[in-house]
């Protein structure tokens, strides 16, 4: 419950950033009049859906949102360095940024807890250890992010956030069944 919990304030946390962003600076289209996004984990396949997801074996699905999770770590750091430089940004925007970094630095570290204790209990088995960093290295696309405007970005990562957070909560009504999801 309690990595739900903190999935779910930064979510809230990025939403609120997203707004404050999108307020400061609209999002910019592209020719047909969409934004132009092109998200740090576009290239990772996640479960569309949450009919799809719950159909996803537990150990999977956790494999995913530790990728997901990671895959943010090095793009969220170059954003707070980029976010610090902006003069016209107030401090509780930098300050909302700096503590999505941390939060999600948290989360990890705490869902990897979680899937140790899972593993210990038989819950998933132990093939989980030491992927989610290595495929997830690949997906880290700084160079896009960078190009990318504030508010796309802190786009993109709302709704992975809110990707992680659904998974989580998948996850937990198939370990604990009898919390009636």
């Amino acid at each position: 419950d309690r990595v739900i919990r903190h999935s779910g304030r930064i979510h809230s946390l990025s939403t609120a950033l997203c707004a404050e962003l999108e307020n400061r600076f609209p999002a910019r289209d592209n020719e047909l009049g969409k934004p132009a996004r092109r998200c740090p984990t576009a290239g990772m396949l996640t479960p569309n859906g949450k009919e799809y997801a719950q159909k996803i074996p537990r150990e999977e699905l956790t494999n995913v949102i530790l990728k997901l999770l990671h895959a943010w770590k090095e793009p969220l750091s170059h954003f707070n360095q980029h976010m610090e430089h902006h003069q016209e940004l107030p401090d509780d925007s930098l300050s909302k940024a700096k503590q999505i970094s941390k939060m999600v630095h948290e989360l990890e570290t705490g869902i990897e807890k979680v899937t140790e204790k899972m593993q210990s209990m038989g819950i998933i088995s132990n093939s989980l250890h030491g992927m989610a960093s290595s495929e997830a290295a690949g997906f880290s696309s700084t160079n896009e992010a960078n190009m990318m405007s504030d508010s796309d970005f802190i786009h993109c990562f709302k709704r992975d956030s809110n990707k992680v957070q659904c998974y989580l909560k998948i996850l937990k009504c198939r370990i604990m069944p009898e919390n009636s999801c």
